[in-house]
């Protein structure tokens, strides 16, 4: 792969890739093996500019499969290949995340969220369609906890605790809505109201962040099988109650690497204060090491879920060149923890919301695996490789 083309006006725009002869080179195969590579859907393939008769290859698809070969197949090497941003270890028909962009269940997500609701999301995600009004149990009670996220994970802890028997499913869009109120820090009202405008009129004046948060809530509402969804499914394969699932995934949630990226991201943009993007110099991170809230393995070319909350605010000029500035340094683009950051900050919301937004959109997702793993029947139980 010594000569690597910068192709333009591409489905791709700014990527890398490489000729048929390269890509054969470099993996070792015949032209014919390459092009079954290509419709298996492990290669992409893009017309060249200048010779509509000839392909060119995606580098870091050609770059991966060459590190898979390397790697071997034995089992143990496959097993330790799913770990890391590595290969598929479970079969789920949810999400799908393919060429820079998220679907669910065939629907493309961004596209979806730009008219959707949670409650639609849910529907579609999970299969649930909730009833109208869903009202909060008798005598519920808010957690008392000034960020917003732990009052979800409070709530979700009490109900937890409760030890209701049953699968959960009749009560998966009323655990939503408890989550909301509790997200919001009140109960004010039983109606109806979608979980956008309970957590839009609790939290903000501002006309523009209903419409805002919806979006929000609907762009985090999955992710395929990610490090939260994947602890809610192994939660639900033993057996655990649908609040003990989205517990585990909440939790999950919680870390610093995952759901809590949004609150560091958000303290990192408050820390760069008003400098100059060019005056901020190590700040800006590098490709190695990017701030906060930048670099998603799975969308090289940019995080689909942070362009449409960036689009949302086109006059947060801080934001668009901050996040120019760190592009143009590390070569990351910004993610959804970003996104979600600076949905928090312009919309002058409480400390934590755009967190809390995460964990309340997110657990339609994690309804949607819980009930995909109980169908399945299996119980998620890996084995360790014990080193010598």
């Amino acid at each position: 792969m010594s000569k690597i083309i910068n192709m333009k006006n591409q489905p791709d725009p700014g990527q890398c890739v490489v000729t048929a002869a390269e890509a054969c080179q470099a993996l070792g195969i015949s032209r014919d093996t390459l092009y079954a590579y290509v419709s298996r859907g492990l290669l992409r393939a893009a017309a060249h500019p200048g010779d509509a008769r000839r392909s060119l290859y995606d580098h870091r698809d050609v770059r991966a499969l060459a590190e898979r070969k390397d790697r071997g197949r034995s089992r143990r090497a496959v097993a330790e290949s799913t770990i890391n941003w590595g290969e598929p270890v479970l079969t789920s028909r949810i999400t799908r995340i393919a060429d820079g962009r998220y679907f669910y269940r065939g629907r493309d997500a961004v596209s979806f969220a730009a008219e959707a609701t949670l409650e639609d999301a849910l529907a579609r995600l999970a299969e649930v369609q909730p009833r109208a009004p869903v009202r909060l149990p008798s005598g519920w009670q808010c957690p008392a906890h000034t960020l917003p996220f732990n009052r979800v994970l409070a709530m979700l802890a009490g109900e937890a605790a409760a030890g209701r028997t049953g699968d959960g499913r009749p009560r998966a869009a009323q655990l939503i809505r408890q989550a909301a109120f509790a997200a919001a820090g009140r109960a004010a009202s039983q109606t109806g109201r979608p979980v956008h405008e309970i957590l839009a009129t609790a939290w903000s004046n501002d006309p523009a962040a209903a419409a805002a948060v919806r979006q929000a809530l609907v762009l985090s509402a999955d992710h395929e099988l990610n490090a939260s969804a994947y602890a809610a499914r192994v939660a639900a394969s033993a057996g655990a109650s649908l609040p003990a699932s989205l517990l585990a995934g909440i939790s999950t949630l919680s870390g610093t690497r995952h759901g809590g990226m949004t609150s560091r991201c958000r303290d990192w943009v408050a820390a760069m204060g008003d400098a100059a993007e060019a005056d901020l110099g190590p700040e800006l991170g590098d490709a190695a090491t990017p701030p906060p809230g930048f670099g998603h393995p799975l969308y090289p070319d940019g995080d689909p879920r942070a362009l449409a909350l960036l689009r949302l605010f086109p006059k947060a000029e801080r934001w668009h060149r901050l996040a120019a500035a760190v592009q143009a340094q590390t070569g990351h683009h910004p993610t959804i923890d970003f996104g979600l950051a600076l949905v928090e900050r312009q919309l002058h919301l409480p400390d934590g919301a755009g967190m809390a937004i995460f964990a309340v959109g997110r657990m339609a997702g994690w309804t949607a695996h819980i009930f995909e793993q109980r169908r399945s029947g299996q119980l998620i139980r890996p084995r360790a490789a014990v080193e010598a």
